[in-house]
């Protein structure tokens, strides 16, 4: 049987270059009746554990290492006994939030993760955040894009270890050529998908310079 996906909504702040945000963030859970995987274990550790239930947590894989997408992950693995997933070039991010804690596991560009008998692919995706990754389902038809992309556009590169050339190309590159019927799960707000959102990259180029 097919993973079936599950979404959860948890608030916070996020915090980087010294200002800080009111933020929801989406945190997905992927699994069946036996196993799940977390994707970005946001803020409120509690609500996610409750979500996972007495499943196992094979692991907590991060998007990026912006605090607002792993300040609850430690809690989550110490109760769990999951890893944590993190690409390298995040590390900067993660020591920044967690100092005391290193992830347990990279991720690596292409490699296959799994859960309930169902692959996520890695792909890395900088721009947003140098070790930003999407994880790409072809299974279930989805991609869980953090923040490098939206509905509506690419993610935030205002501010430090960001670059706008950067996550254009990820999009463009890795993102675009996906299907145009998969679904997008985002790091904030709402669902999209790749036919939605390939036809405006021409105008977020013109936007953005």
């Amino acid at each position: 049987m097919t993973a079936r996906i599950e979404h959860l909504v948890t608030s916070g702040t996020f915090e980087l270059d010294g200002g800080s945000w009111e933020v929801d963030n989406n945190v997905w859970l992927i699994g069946d009746e036996r196993e799940v995987m977390v994707i970005d274990a946001a803020h409120d550790e509690a609500a996610i554990a409750d979500a996972v239930g007495d499943r196992h947590l094979v692991g907590i894989v991060c998007t990026h290492a912006h605090n607002d997408h792993i300040n609850a992950a430690p809690a989550l693995a110490a109760r769990t006994g999951a890893p944590i997933l993190l690409h390298p070039a995040d590390a900067v991010l993660w020591k920044s939030v967690h100092p005391q804690r290193k992830p347990d596991r990279e991720l690596v560009d292409g490699e296959l993760l799994s859960v309930a008998g169902t692959g996520l692919y890695v792909l890395h995706t900088p721009g947003h955040a140098p070790g930003a990754v999407c994880l790409y389902a072809p299974e279930l038809g989805a991609l869980f894009s953090g923040d490098t992309l939206f509905q509506g556009g690419p993610g935030a590169t205002g501010r430090s270890y960001s670059d706008f050339g950067t996550i254009i190309a990820s999009i463009r590159d890795r993102l675009f050529a996906l299907p145009a019927a998969t679904a997008v799960h985002t790091g904030h707000g709402g669902t999209t998908s790749i036919g939605a959102e390939a036809p405006h990259l021409d105008a977020w180029v013109t936007r953005g310079h």
